[in-house]
């Protein structure tokens, strides 16, 4: 079951049947290199279309982001893996949820169970501050990880 408060859902209702959704579901993927596979991202997610992009998230000039942008409409979702995918840092994600959920788009994480719907409460503001927040940190501390396991292997 859905427990809906007023600007996210938690648990949200990924059937087609839910309550208040009644676009299509648009889903959005990143990787940062072509090497990398998408295919794990919204494996078993059900979408109507997919908009990929295969570079780095450090800022939102990114062709299937813009194109996916302008595709969406009123009471469409935009289904995304996780907050990190949509934006690398917590400005981004801010401004990319308020610009979607501002024209009537649904803003869905399914690795964080949270579902953006517009609806500006001080809890639904909260949520996408702290989790894109932890998100962010996630990103850089993955790399400083990455950064010291190249030093230790080049000594």
């Amino acid at each position: 079951m859905t427990v809906v408060t007023a600007g996210l859902r938690f648990q949200p209702d990924t059937s087609r049947s839910g309550a208040g959704i009644n676009g299509q579901r648009v889903g959005y993927i990143r990787v940062s290199t072509l090497e990398q596979n998408t295919d794990r991202q919204l494996d078993g997610v059900e979408v109507d279309r997919t908009f990929a992009d295969h570079v780095s998230g450090k800022d939102l000039h990114r062709p299937q982001l813009a194109a996916m942008l302008a595709f969406v409409r009123d009471g469409d979702t935009v289904v995304v893996h996780s907050m990190d995918r949509l934006a690398r840092n917590l400005d981004d994600l801010r401004a990319t949820v308020r610009t979607l959920t501002a024209r009537g788009v649904q803003v869905q994480f399914m690795k964080e169970q949270l579902t953006f719907t517009g609806d500006d409460t001080a809890m639904a503001t909260l949520l996408l501050s702290v989790m894109g927040a932890f998100a962010e940190f996630s990103v850089i501390s993955t790399r400083r990880d990455a950064e010291i396991l190249d030093v230790k292997a080049a000594a």
